[in-house]
């Protein structure tokens, strides 16, 4: 579903991307794990054209975005939602208006069946009913589910999944991935998650991918991530100050 092959991204003389390569099969949940700063956010925009590779291809379902116009891209990114890290509610709308903006602008959907939909992907999780609510109502696990709706609202294929925990307690973060493997399970969606939370990434991914210094330095099962004999995958998952990683 989707390939990553040897993409490079520098911004001025920050190089931020090395020449990263990554494929995730379709259905399989691929959690990425690194340092704040490694550069994971800025590969998660690739996969939907929000930035463009200096080097390198991004194909979705076969098909190399980096290539596509601007009108072109559009229709293949419809087949991907995305949960911002701050959800990235709009402020001026109430929850139902933020659930159905995407479906107002990136889809054909006949305004009569808008309703039914933001109330079938509100209830997917957990959040029926609340439709009218602003976003300053809401406590920071609800803006995060709010976010999750909206992605889920014109049916992805992929949805992409940005610090998904970050900024709730751990109560909150577990109900998160719970949410994130339901959606698996009832929606058969491909999903690629970035994190630094290493109890999440065992909780809900098929394979764990840690980039390190702009590549991809270890892939696996999550099994396979706690057993690893790299300093640099040790030092993250133990959460060590010392060690390779360059912690400030």
């Amino acid at each position: 579903m989707i390939r990553i092959v040897d993409l490079h991204k520098a911004f001025g003389d920050n190089t931020v991307l090395r020449g990263v390569d990554l494929t995730v099969d379709t259905g399989q949940t691929m959690v990425i794990i690194g340092q704040s700063g490694s550069g994971k956010s800025v590969l998660l925009k690739h996969l939907i054209g929000l930035i463009a590779p200096d080097r390198g291809q991004v194909f979705l379902d076969g098909m190399d975005i980096t290539r596509l116009r601007e009108d072109e891209l559009q229709k293949v990114t419809r087949k991907v939602g995305m949960l911002f890290q701050g959800a990235a509610l709009f402020d001026s709308m109430n929850v139902f208006d933020n659930v159905a903006f995407g479906l107002r602008r990136q889809t054909d959907c006949r305004a009569v069946d808008i309703p039914k939909i933001v109330e079938d992907s509100l209830a997917k999780v957990g959040l029926r009913g609340v439709g009218r609510l602003m976003p300053h109502e809401l406590s920071g696990g609800m803006k995060k589910r709010v976010g999750l709706a909206r992605a889920i609202a014109y049916k992805p294929e992929i949805i992409l999944y940005d610090e998904p925990s970050t900024g709730i307690d751990p109560i909150r973060a577990d109900a998160i991935n719970g949410l994130i493997n339901q959606m698996k399970k009832d929606l058969r969606v491909t999903s690629v998650i970035i994190t630094h939370d290493i109890v999440s990434a065992y909780k809900v991914a098929d394979s764990v991918a840690m980039l390190y210094q702009g590549r991809i330095v270890e892939q696996g099962t999550p099994e396979d991530i706690r057993r690893s004999r790299n300093p640099i995958v040790q030092q993250f998952i133990s959460g060590r100050a010392e060690g390779p990683i360059k912690t400030f």
